[in-house]
C-alpha cells in the first residue's frame, strides 16, 4: 500500500505519526473493530442476562480481553510515534477509548463509514459521515447507557427501571428531552448517565440541523453562482450587439 493510500485509509497524518505508526494502525484496525463489537455484545449479554457465577466470569474475561486489545494498540502506537508528546496530544480520543468503555463501540461507526463508500462530493462525504456519527453515536449511547442504568438500578431499593425495555424507553425519553417521568433513576450513577443522555440529545439535534442546513446551502449555491456569472437582461431591455467590422466611411488609420 502506498503512502497516499495509507492516508486515504487512515485519514490525514497527524502530529507524531510515522510510517511505522501508520503500518501498526493498518494492522490493528480491524482487530480493534472486532474487539469493540465483542465488547458491546458481551456486555449486553452480561447485563440483560443478569449473569452470576461461571457465566459472569466468562463474560467478564471477554470484556477484559477486549480492554487489553485497546491498551496494546494504544501503547504500540505511542511507542512507534515521534515525537511522542505531539502524538499523545493529537490522539486523546484513543486514550479515551482505553479509559472509558462507553467510547469503544464508536470504532464501529468509523468502520461503517469506510465500508460504505461515499464518492460524490467532499460536502456529501462530510455530511454522510456526520449523519453516521451523529445518529450512530446517539443509538450507541442509548444502548450503552440503558445497559449501565439497568445494571445499577435493577437491584436498587425503590427503583422502577427493572428490565431492559424499561431502560431503553427511559433512555429514548431522556435523550429527546421528552421526560415523561414514568421511569426515573434513583442511584447516583443512574442520574449521572441521565445527564450524559440529555447532553447527547442536544448535540444530536445540532448535528442534524447543521447537516440539513449544509445540504440546502450546497444545492442553492450553484444556481446562485450561475445567475451571478450569467445575468439575464431585464424585461424590456435589449441586448446591445457590438459590430467590430471596420466602417468603410471612415478612413483607415495610418500604420
Amino acid at each position: 500500500m502506498t503512502h497516499h493510500e495509507a492516508n486515504v485509509l487512515l485519514g490525514e497524518r497527524r502530529a507524531g505519526e510515522t510510517e511505522a505508526t501508520l503500518k501498526w494502525s493498518r494492522i490493528m484496525y480491524w482487530p480493534l473493530s472486532f474487539a469493540a463489537l465483542a465488547f458491546l455484545i458481551t456486555y449486553t449479554i452480561h447485563v440483560i442476562g443478569d449473569l452470576h457465577g461461571l457465566a459472569a466470569m466468562v463474560t467478564t474475561t471477554i470484556i477484559t480481553l477486549t480492554w487489553i486489545v485497546f491498551i496494546v494498540d494504544y501503547l504500540g502506537r505511542l511507542a512507534l510515534s515521534k515525537p511522542r508528546g505531539a502524538w499523545f496530544r493529537s490522539h486523546l480520543a484513543s486514550l479515551g477509548m482505553v479509559l472509558i468503555p462507553a467510547l469503544r463501540p464508536v470504532r464501529l461507526l468509523d468502520a461503517f463509514t469506510r465500508v460504505a463508500a461515499f464518492r460524490r462530493t467532499a460536502g456529501t462525504t462530510l455530511r454522510a459521515r456526520l449523519l453516521i456519527y451523529g445518529i450512530g453515536s446517539a443509538l450507541l449511547l442509548i444502548w450503552y447507557v440503558s445497559l449501565v442504568v439497568l445494571q445499577f438500578e435493577r437491584h436498587a431499593p425503590g427503583a422502577n427501571i427493572l428490565t431492559f425495555g424499561d431502560a431503553v424507553w427511559w433512555a429514548f425519553c431522556t435523550i429527546t428531552t421528552v421526560g415523561y417521568g414514568d421511569y426515573t433513576p434513583v442511584t447516583h450513577i443512574g442520574r449521572f448517565f441521565a445527564i450524559v443522555l440529555m447532553a447527547g440529545g442536544v448535540v444530536l439535534v445540532g448535528v442534524i440541523v447543521a447537516t440539513i442546513s449544509s445540504a440546502v446551502t450546497e444545492k442553492a449555491a450553484p444556481s446562485g453562482a450561475h445567475h451571478a456569472a450569467h445575468p439575464h437582461p431585464a424585461a424590456g431591455e435589449e441586448t446591445q450587439v457590438v459590430d467590430s467590422r471596420p466602417n468603410p466611411s471612415q478612413p483607415a488609420s495610418a500604420h
